[in-house]
């Protein structure tokens, strides 16, 4: 289920709450970091709320600017309710990328949107709020993927430790 270098950035992200279940979501789904612009979460990181410590094993790590930072060889795929886009079910997953997604009060500046490979978005009614949208592209992205990993091995080390059910079959 390893990503093929999968990058989430998140612009000027305001709420630590959000970016605390992205970092989860970045650990579930085994992206390789998480990166941010803006000041807002920096004077927000106090309220961290990463609960497994995911920060530990995922780096999240604040940019000055997207183009500055992400390197020619990376596909920007920016996900964004833009007239355009591309629902997030026609998408076909790129190696190597980083995935933009815009704040939850504003939008990817306009640069950014010109130099992405492609721009997706989620086909709800009204919009999901920063860490669902992060969840959905990121489960989309496994659901798509050949090297999905499904088994009970997997089960037994993703769940928490007071969860020990199992299925039966009834013989009825």
């Amino acid at each position: 289920m390893k990503n093929k270098n999968v990058s989430i950035g998140l612009t000027n992200p305001k709420s630590p709450t959000n970016v605390g279940a992205v970092m989860r979501a970045a650990g579930c789904y085994q992206a390789d970091a998480v990166y941010y612009t803006g000041l807002r979460y920096d004077r927000a990181s106090a309220f961290q709320t990463d609960t497994q410590n995911i920060a530990a094993k995922t780096p999240l790590t604040g940019v000055d600017n997207w183009l500055d930072s992400i390197p020619e060889s990376t596909n920007i795929v920016c996900v964004e309710l833009a007239e355009g886009a591309i629902p997030l079910p026609a998408f076909e997953h790129p190696d190597n990328v980083i995935y933009i997604f815009g704040p939850e009060d504003g939008t990817i500046d306009q640069k950014v949107i010109d130099r992405a490979s492609a721009v997706v978005y989620v086909p709800t009614v009204g919009c999901m709020n920063l860490a669902a949208t992060v969840n959905v592209l990121l489960y989309d992205r496994l659901a798509k993927s050949v090297d999905t990993i499904a088994n009970d091995a997997l089960i037994r080390d993703s769940r928490d430790n007071n969860n020990k059910v199992k299925v039966t079959v009834s013989s009825k």
